[in-house]
């Protein structure tokens, strides 16, 4: 799960290795405070989250392919999970870091709104809401690249 988060935020395998690596060393310093199992998931959850922010914020983390470089999709493409896809992929990196982490802990870690909310320390109308803008983002832009009018 920690893995996954960091992996789906920042696409880069080594990095998300070494977020997970500081979140359990970490989790291991934070041992004592820790309730529950359900705790642990919470903590972990909040803990690799804020880690992937913080690290977007700090390198400025942009998308690694400019939006108007991707090819047009060939009409051979098979439809297959969309957060596999890497044009989605690529979208999804070009959101603002709070409002990509709330997409991924969405749709990639499957989390409800309330949940959302609990992880990120803000809101559920702010999960909600950001949630909103960012569909209608990566509408437009999915829209805009594979030359589409209406979605």
């Amino acid at each position: 799960m920690v893995f996954s988060i960091a992996y789906h935020f920042l696409h880069d395998r080594a990095l998300a290795e070494e977020i997970a690596q500081e979140t359990f060393w970490q989790l291991h310093k934070h041992l004592r405070s820790i309730d529950s199992p359900a705790h642990v998931v919470y903590w972990l959850r909040r803990a690799t989250s804020n880690r992937c922010i913080d690290y977007a914020r700090r390198q400025k983390l942009a998308p690694q392919v400019c939006l108007e470089s991707v090819p047009e999709p060939s009409g051979s493409d098979r439809l297959g999970d969309p957060m596999l896809s890497r044009r989605l992929r690529q979208l999804v990196a070009s959101l603002p870091p709070k409002q990509r982490m709330v997409v991924v802990l969405r749709y990639q870690e499957d989390l409800e709104p309330e949940e959302i909310a609990r992880v990120l320390n803000i809101p559920v109308g702010t999960v909600k809401s950001q949630l909103q803008r960012s569909l209608a983002v990566l509408r437009e832009k999915v829209a805009r690249t594979m030359g589409m009018v209406n979605l």
